[in-house]
């Protein structure tokens, strides 16, 4: 019941992803044990790099590209994930509860599933040429360097990642940003894309066409699952406790919830999308003038959002990544929203690119690329992923 209560869960969090914020993805793999030796990484070919020269201050570096054409074989770039990974494992906190010492990374991560890493990001990468037509580009790799120093929490343990890769613009673009950019467009591509979910769809809207009602929900063949979610302060929380299984959500991501509950049920409405345009100025809440004196857009309070809420009504077919789904309103008060969800589940990536994996070599052929190293602001950081 345990594994049924997190799918359920899950897939609701799914139902309702468009009504959350999503979280960037910055996970990044692996590494070596640098604690007592250092890793036996490929020499950097960028001389200007962060520590190659004290005299050097970060404008000069952070200037520094590389300018030719390079490769790198696969052994360098399982070396490179195993320093990547060794940085990560010294920032993880071993439980004190764990019996005994800390161990080394080599007794955790095995040769064999650093070179994995490697080959899932190659082929990756490899699959957004072949099957969409999208090659991942050098200034998309700048880019995502250049993402990834601006948005990271812990700007210290991001200055370890790049010295464990040498400092090396081409290195840090290839190792560890073309992992994370690959992982993000491939995850997109594939999980919107009818040649490989249409059937499913076609079912799933077959499905909603003969079963219209909430009280059909149950018949379809998706899995059917409920939950309540509740906007959290401090004068609920000892009700709160109570409402076992209930999401909680703080005022921002409650604002956001109801809007696309709102939308989600609109029809296409402005209104009942929670935006709404004056047809003159002077309304305080839905005129906002703009230089020009017309009126624009602007978001109605969550408030008058719910009462635009239908419930007992099922919603059109929705899509996210992972799942065809339609979302019923079962309930809903002032600060209480009780959500029924059924969803058909896509085939997730990784079974789809197991049986694809033949057809999809892993490249590495020589890149022409000006690479620069990204400026991160803010002092070292100590804290821990």
């Amino acid at each position: 019941m345990k594994t049924e209560s997190k799918i359920s869960g899950y897939v609701l969090r799914s139902a309702v992803a468009m009504l959350l914020f999503s979280c960037v993805v910055v996970a990044l793999s692996s590494a070596i044990n640098v604690s007592k030796q250092p890793p036996k990484v490929p020499a950097a070919e960028n001389d200007t790099a962060f520590g190659v020269n004290a005299h050097e201050n970060a404008a000069s570096v952070a200037g520094s590209a590389i300018r030719r054409n390079r490769t790198l074989t696969f052994t360098d770039r399982v070396a490179y994930q195993r320093a990547i990974e060794e940085v990560y494992w010294r920032h993880r906190i071993w439980p004190k509860a764990n019996a005994g010492p800390k161990p080394p990374l080599d007794k955790v991560t095995p040769q064999a599933q650093i070179e994995k890493k490697v080959e899932d990001y190659l082929r990756n990468s490899q699959a957004l040429e072949d099957y969409w037509q999208r090659p991942i580009t050098p200034d998309q790799l700048q880019t995502e360097m250049e993402r990834i120093a601006s948005h990271t929490k812990q700007p210290g343990v991001l200055r370890e990642l790049f010295a464990a890769l040498g400092n090396d613009s081409f290195v840090i673009a290839e190792c560890l940003a073309r992992s994370v950019l690959a992982e993000r467009l491939l995850t997109g591509l594939y999980g919107h894309d009818e040649r490989f979910h249409g059937e499913l769809k076609r079912r799933a809207e077959a499905e909603l066409r003969t079963h219209p009602s909430v009280r059909q929900m149950k018949q379809t063949s998706g899995l059917y699952t409920e939950m309540e979610w509740i906007k959290s302060d401090s004068a609920r929380e000892e009700d709160d406790r109570r409402a076992e299984g209930a999401v909680k959500l703080n005022g921002s991501e409650w604002g956001e919830t109801v809007q696309k509950l709102a939308a989600m049920f609109g029809n296409g409405d402005p209104v009942a999308a929670g935006v709404s345009r004056a047809k003159g100025k002077g309304d305080p809440v839905t005129a906002a003038p703009n230089a020009f004196g017309a009126a624009q857009p602007t978001r109605l309070p969550p408030e008058k959002l719910l009462a635009q809420i239908k419930t007992d009504a099922l919603s059109p077919l929705q899509e996210d990544d992972a799942h065809y789904y339609a979302v019923a309103v079962m309930n809903k008060g002032k600060d209480r929203l009780k959500l029924a969800t059924v969803a058909w589940l896509k085939e997730p990536l990784r079974s789809w690119l197991a049986k694809a994996e033949a057809q999809l070599p892993m490249t590495m052929a020589a890149v022409r690329a000006n690479y620069t190293l990204p400026v991160m602001a803010g002092p070292s950081d100590k804290s821990r992923p």
